[in-house]
């Protein structure tokens, strides 16, 4: 019986994004179904693999996008988010295969669920782009996203500090906003599919900050003052508000969290 590993570093080995989407339920599917075994006998590569588009650029380099309001820039917004959900996909099943044996099978389920999830959300959005003319591919990208999976490949605490509990929580800040200005623009479609992502997030931040306190509980850290040691330590960058405190909340990333660690 193929492992959890194995089916994990299958999902970061597929280059084009239809493979990658297609891998990625593929593993859900077959761990929801009892089809893998709870095993860790395959190691998970530095880097996923890519597809030769998008050109992916220092996140300095990427070029600006335009107001809201034009047809270009609603198409750039959702490349870039397409992007963001591309990558989420690797950081998810890199998070089963490279720590999962630190953790219950719970933590499996939780993160094979926000796998499949983030694969959706790319279809979605990929689609989204198609109907506008464009595709995932046509635009620039930028690369920092994985850098923070790099940072943190020693440490499951960093990792789950660092990518669910700053990076996607801070998708819950930004989304709502964004939501608006599709809505204004009058593309409805596009306000949908992020308003569907949004919950969705919600649950995938609350993942983080249930396995992260987990991991601190079973090694005797107090969770609030080891986040925030981690990510200074791990995170390249500030935290800035302003917060959407209602969703963090609903995920449990409480404001003892973030409030002194913003300043």
């Amino acid at each position: 019986m193929t492992d959890v590993a194995a089916a994990a570093r299958a999902v970061l080995a597929a280059a084009a994004p239809a493979d990658k989407v297609r891998a990625a339920r593929t593993a859900a599917r077959a761990w929801r179904c009892g089809r893998l075994a709870h095993g860790f006998g395959v190691a998970m590569p530095d880097r996923p693999a890519r597809p030769a588009a998008p050109l992916l650029l220092p996140p300095a380099q990427m070029p600006k996008r335009g107001r809201m309001g034009s047809a270009a820039s609603r198409i750039a917004m959702l490349h870039a988010l397409a992007h963001i959900e591309f990558v989420a996909i690797d950081l998810a099943f890199d998070l089963i295969g490279r720590f999962g044996a630190a953790f219950p099978r719970g933590f499996v389920d939780d993160w094979m669920r926000v796998g499949a999830e983030e694969a959706m959300h790319f279809a979605l959005l990929d689609r989204r782009l198609r109907a506008l003319g464009s595709h995932y591919g046509a635009l620039p990208a930028h690369d920092g996203l994985w850098q923070a999976a790099a940072d943190t490949a020693h440490d499951p605490l960093a990792r789950l500090a660092v990518v669910p509990m700053v990076l996607e929580a801070r998708g819950l800040d930004i989304t709502p906003a964004t939501i608006a200005r599709f809505e204004a623009a009058g593309d409805a479609v596009s306000a949908r599919i992020l308003t569907r992502i949004l919950a969705d997030e919600i649950r995938h931040v609350a993942a983080g900050t249930r396995w992260f306190e987990h991991g601190c509980e079973s090694a005797g850290f107090a969770p609030v003052a080891q986040w925030q040691m981690l990510v200074a330590a791990h995170f390249r960058g500030a935290l800035k508000p302003p917060f959407n405190d209602s969703a963090r909340a609903r995920a449990g990333l409480t404001r003892a969290y973030y409030s002194a660690a913003c300043h």
